[in-house]
């Protein structure tokens, strides 16, 4: 889907969802934006139908939870068969986030969370039955995310 498809609040209302989707009410956003609430509840309900906007997922703070093994598992997998093999390791348990990267090699990027050693192991052995070469893991420490300053548009987003 094109960028040029989105209008100026439906990049605000995007940007303020990516800052924080649990406090950025309706009724804020148009403030804002100088619309109604009612406009801006109609403009997330066609996003997520034109499926630009897909989800809304808390932001997990794994140690705080008592899970300290939050792993990046970095894999190749043939080109072919990369998609498939992507979406089957969603199903293995621990894995918490797939990403197909495109490259020819080291191209799905698996964020697993373990309990401990030995659920690690289980998890790289799953994936590897699987058809995963893994070619290296890391231990995550932590991670930051922002929302694209592209769909920024209005100097209200300060608020």
């Amino acid at each position: 889907m094109s960028d040029e498809r989105l209008d100026d609040l439906d990049k605000y209302i995007i940007h303020m969802l990516q800052r924080d989707a649990r406090k950025a009410s309706t009724s804020t956003i148009a403030e804002h934006a100088d619309v109604s609430a009612s406009t801006v509840r109609h403009r997330i309900r066609q996003l997520e139908d034109d499926g630009i906007i897909t989800g809304y997922h808390p932001a997990v703070d794994y140690e705080a939870a008592g899970l300290q093994l939050r792993t990046l598992i970095v894999c190749s997998a043939p080109i072919p068969d990369r998609e498939a093999l992507a979406q089957r390791a969603k199903e293995v348990e621990g894995v918490v986030a797939v990403r197909e990267v495109m490259t020819g090699h080291e191209n799905i990027h698996i964020e697993v969370v373990g309990t401990d050693g030995d659920d690690l192991s289980r998890i790289g052995q799953e994936l590897d039955e699987l058809g995963l070469e893994i070619e290296d893991e890391d231990l995550i420490r932590n991670e930051y995310e922002n929302p694209y300053e592209g769909f920024r548009t209005f100097e209200a987003d300060d608020a």
